[in-house]
C-alpha cells in the first residue's frame, strides 16, 4: 500500500510544477489561435476591398488574447510565490506573444479603418469624374 506524503515542500514543489504546466498549455493555446501566415499574406481577391476584407478576416486572434492574459495570471502567480526556479523562458515567451497579439490587433484595426475609407475614396473620385465629364459637355 503507497504512503501519501503532506509534506509542504513536496507540495509546493507539485504546485510549482502544475503551474508550470498551465503557463506552457495556454502559451501552446495562444499560439494555435494566431493567423496563419498564409491566409494573412496570400489571397484570391479580385479588387481592393476583397483584399482588405479578407486580410481583416485572416487577422482575427481567436481566443489567443484569453490564451496569453491566462498564461500570464498563472506566471504572475507562480513568480510571486516564488515556485519556479527559473522562468526566464517564460516570461520571454509571455512578452513575445503579447507584442505579436498587440500587433495583429493594431494591424486588424488599421485594415478595419481602410475597409471603411477605401470605398469611400472611391466613391468621391468616381463622382469628381462624373463632374468632370459633366463640365465638358
Amino acid at each position: 500500500m503507497s504512503q501519501s506524503t503532506f509534506d509542504d515542500d513536496d507540495l509546493f514543489g507539485e504546485a510549482a510544477a502544475e503551474t508550470r504546466a498551465e503557463v506552457e498549455e495556454h502559451l501552446a493555446a495562444a499560439r494555435e489561435e494566431l493567423p496563419d501566415p498564409d491566409a494573412v499574406w496570400e489571397t484570391d481577391a479580385d479588387n481592393v476591398l476583397g483584399v482588405l476584407n479578407g486580410l481583416k478576416s485572416a487577422l482575427d486572434v481567436g481566443d489567443a488574447v484569453d490564451s496569453v492574459r491566462s498564461a500570464k495570471k498563472a506566471y504572475v502567480l507562480g513568480e510571486r510565490a516564488d515556485a519556479f526556479d527559473d522562468a526566464d523562458d517564460l516570461n520571454a515567451e509571455i512578452e513575445e506573444l503579447e507584442e505579436l497579439v498587440g500587433d495583429i490587433e493594431a494591424a486588424a484595426e488599421e485594415v478595419a479603418s481602410l475597409t471603411g475609407t477605401v470605398p469611400a475614396i472611391r466613391g468621391a473620385l468616381q463622382d469628381a469624374t462624373a463632374e468632370e465629364e459633366e463640365s465638358e459637355e
